[in-house]
């Protein structure tokens, strides 16, 4: 069995992501930071027959983020890493702290920079492997009102950029989607996002593409 795992994994694009792939068959692993979020997540996944399992963890913690996944590697090979953890701060240059401004870039692009470093080298001992990031129109379009975000998501382009071309030379697909506009968990959004990655992973080798992009 396939196992997906999901670092910050929230109710919106999370949850429908892994919900996508455990209806493919995956065994699906959801994180964050607060256990009854998680437990809620995990037994509506549960509710219609899907494996599921989580773990409590902060994405800012990198030293934790890096231990997990690769604990989770080495114990079940993890064949499809999510990293969907996100600050959503609303600070400009004026009102942000740097007290607030590190803890955020820590959630927002070194806990994936962790995550991916663990990773990657059982993916690459097994031969393969997708790396799926969840992006933001903040990416192309920076707002002076979500500052840390805004460079937080630029730093995941560029870290999908920078990777994607080595890891395809070991057959892992580093690929983002870039999701514009805010996030309603009460729209079809989520779900067509969770579509997007799985497009993105079913993609053939030899079609790979590094980013999906959906607006409204």
């Amino acid at each position: 069995m396939k196992n997906f795992l999901s670092i910050g994994c929230g109710k919106g694009i999370g949850l429908a992501t892994a919900e996508r792939f455990a209806r493919e068959g995956f065994r699906t692993t959801l994180t964050a930071r607060t256990g009854s979020t998680l437990g809620a997540m995990v037994q509506a996944l549960r509710d219609k027959t899907f494996m599921a399992e989580s773990a409590v963890l902060d994405a800012s913690n990198i030293q934790a983020v890096s231990t997990l996944v690769r604990e989770m590697d080495d114990k079940l090979g993890v064949d499809v890493l999510h990293y969907n953890a996100a600050a959503l701060r609303a600070d400009t240059i004026a009102s942000q702290a740097t007290e607030s401004f590190v803890p955020d870039l820590a959630v927002n692009i070194g806990g994936a920079l962790a995550a991916i470093q663990a990773v990657l080298p059982g993916m690459a001992k097994r031969g393969g492997g997708t790396i799926l990031l969840t992006s933001g129109g903040f990416a192309y379009h920076p707002s002076p009102d979500y500052l840390s975000l805004s460079i937080g998501k630029a730093g995941l382009r560029a870290l999908v950029q920078a990777l994607y071309a080595p890891c395809r030379a070991q057959n892992i697909h580093v690929a983002m989607v870039t999701v514009e506009g805010h996030v309603d968990h009460a729209t079809a959004i989520p779900e067509n996002a969770a579509e997007h990655f799985w497009q993105l992973y079913s993609q053939a080798p030899g079609s790979w593409t590094s980013e999906a992009y959906h607006s409204w």
